[in-house]
């Protein structure tokens, strides 16, 4: 049965770093405080993309036991070890998402066309207030989550890892294995789908 809980550092716990090299090692008893600590983070994360509590413990799983298999393979002067398990887990949703032939979430409008104001001035951007997140903040949680549920993935994607997860951009765009550019472009119009659907709920 897998568990969930949120993580809380203990004074004597030895750091990630640490752990994983005891894990490229050998010692497999560096799993556990890993796991304790990245397996809540990987699951929410994996359960925004897809809905589906047995498929979003089933990537949760099949990262970490990527982890297991191979732990040689985490650089974390490239990203946080999170970072990677994450997306690991989001190789394995979409894994899944073509084996059911189920949509992956495209649609006609590409997620990744041309936001010139977003690459051309990306610091401003990252520090406006956008009007159509503090939008979909003002709602209920429940009725985020509805909607949410109704964006195309690579949109839903971009608005869970840095709206709903705090992830910085850089990390988001690394877990979703997009350009920083992409990343923003996806988010921007992410949120301006999300508040126009919490919207059309209102009326």
């Amino acid at each position: 049965m897998l568990s969930f809980l949120p993580w809380r550092p203990g004074a004597s716990e030895p750091a990630t770093p640490q752990l994983l090299a005891q894990l490229v090692g050998g010692d497999r008893s560096a799993l556990e405080p890993l796991y304790r600590r990245e397996s809540g983070p990987v699951y929410r994360y994996a359960l925004a993309l897809c809905g589906n509590t047995a498929w979003a413990a089933d990537a949760t799983q099949d990262a970490f036991l990527a982890l297991v298999q191979r732990p040689e393979g985490v650089n974390l002067a490239l990203g946080s070890l999170g970072a990677w398990l994450a997306g690991v887990a989001r190789h394995s949703l979409l894994r899944r998402w073509h084996q059911s032939r189920h949509e992956t979430g495209l649609d006609d409008d590409h997620p990744d066309g041309d936001v010139s104001e977003l690459t051309s001035r990306p610091q401003a951007f990252e520090a406006m207030p956008d009007p159509a997140l503090l939008m979909v903040r003002a709602q209920s949680t429940e009725q985020v989550w509805a909607a949410l549920r109704r964006l195309p993935l690579p949109f839903g994607e971009a608005v869970v890892l840095v709206d709903l997860q705090d992830r910085s951009y850089e990390e988001a765009a690394a877990i979703a294995g997009v350009p920083l550019n992409t990343l923003r472009t996806r988010l921007h119009r992410g949120r301006q789908r999300l508040a126009a659907l919490l919207q059309d709920h209102d009326r």
